[in-house]
């Protein structure tokens, strides 16, 4: 049975939208999916199913986060295959910019058009690097740079349904479930 990595989106911030990661694990678990684990408490899950479609699995996750919380969960999944490509991309670009001192990826539900990627990576400045890869977003701050705040809101509209993490968890998430 094919295995896939869930992103869960705005959980665990504020009083309002905890998400415990047994919580999340139970009701991934009663949606139908199996061998499921957790990784931090940031909403990483990694499954088995039978589903094939993207698309089916993010929507049957969804209803149960929803049916859980009492609130929308935004949730991006990606194939094995896929996510570690986009591990190996963040650690390219590491060593292709090594004056980044953060790097963070906004993980993407659909992979933008070529125009909406020559924006999105347009928007970079001297100190933040913009990178698109498929379906995500790979953000490098340069050391000495405050905030990439500013840039972060000129592409957050083209973006679509994402989540962001740090460049660090993907990695830790690809290696422990991308073998």
């Amino acid at each position: 049975m094919p295995t896939y990595i869930a992103f869960l989106r705005a959980i665990n911030l504020g009083a309002n939208r905890k998400f415990p990661k047994e919580d999340i694990r139970r009701a991934v678990e009663s949606a139908g999916f199996r061998d499921v684990e957790t990784y931090i408490n940031t909403g990483n899950v990694r499954f088995t199913t039978g589903m094939r479609s993207l698309p089916k699995i993010e929507a049957a996750l969804e209803a149960a986060f929803l049916a859980d919380r009492g609130f929308e969960v935004p949730t991006i999944v990606y194939g094995t295959t896929e996510l570690a490509g986009i591990a190996a991309d963040a650690a390219s670009l590491a060593v292709e910019h090594p004056e980044a001192a953060r790097r963070y990826v906004d993980l993407l539900r659909f992979q933008p058009g070529a125009d909406t990627a020559r924006r999105m990576e347009a928007a970079s400045t001297e100190n933040i690097h913009l990178f698109v890869r498929g379906r995500a977003l790979h953000t490098l701050v340069d050391h000495g740079t405050e905030s990439a705040g500013p840039v972060l809101v000129t592409v957050s509209k083209m973006l679509g349904v994402s989540t962001n993490r740090n460049a660090n968890v993907i990695a830790a998430v690809a290696g422990r479930w991308c073998r």
